[in-house]
């Protein structure tokens, strides 16, 4: 029973690990493989304000269905015959509800919403990951390839 118990957690801890891994980023410092060796149009302004908001987590089937195997796991360890089988369904259903609240928890990510003012006067705002701090008045850099748009400094 002790071994099936430290087996359970190893298996929770190696999809934890999964689900982390899995997770993309929205940080200004990072690139995707598309947009390397490709031209960038810069646009120059100035900060006007940065508030702190969430970008929400993943919901994938990853989630779902790692929860929906371990309640499903966890519920046949209960009872004998027909409880069982009726435990491991609840189990899974449970543990599939929970898996995906689980894996968009995880994936949650902290960001800014830098609005700026641009050269030719108008405004803008860019919601990227909180990995650089910026702050009202701070001179940067719009880089922008393809859609996405980054602020730098």
């Amino acid at each position: 029973m002790k071994n099936q118990s430290l087996l359970k957690i190893a298996f929770i801890l190696m999809i934890t690990s999964f689900l982390n891994a899995c997770a993309s980023s929205n940080s200004g410092d990072v690139y995707s493989r598309d947009e390397a060796r490709k031209i960038q149009t810069i646009r120059k302004g100035v900060v006007e304000s940065v508030r702190t908001v969430k970008l929400e987590g993943t919901r994938t089937p990853v989630g779902t269905a790692t929860g929906a195997v371990i309640g499903g796991v966890a519920g046949s360890t209960i009872g004998d015959g027909k409880g069982s089988a009726i435990a491991a369904v609840i189990g899974a259903v449970a543990g599939g509800l929970l898996g995906s609240a689980a894996e968009e928890g995880l994936t949650r990510k902290d960001a800014f919403e830098i609005t700026v003012k641009l050269e030719n006067g108008s405004l803008v705002a860019i919601v990227q990951e909180a990995t650089e701090k910026f702050a009202p008045g701070d001179n940067v850099r719009l880089i922008e390839n393809g859609g996405v748009t980054r602020v730098s400094h």
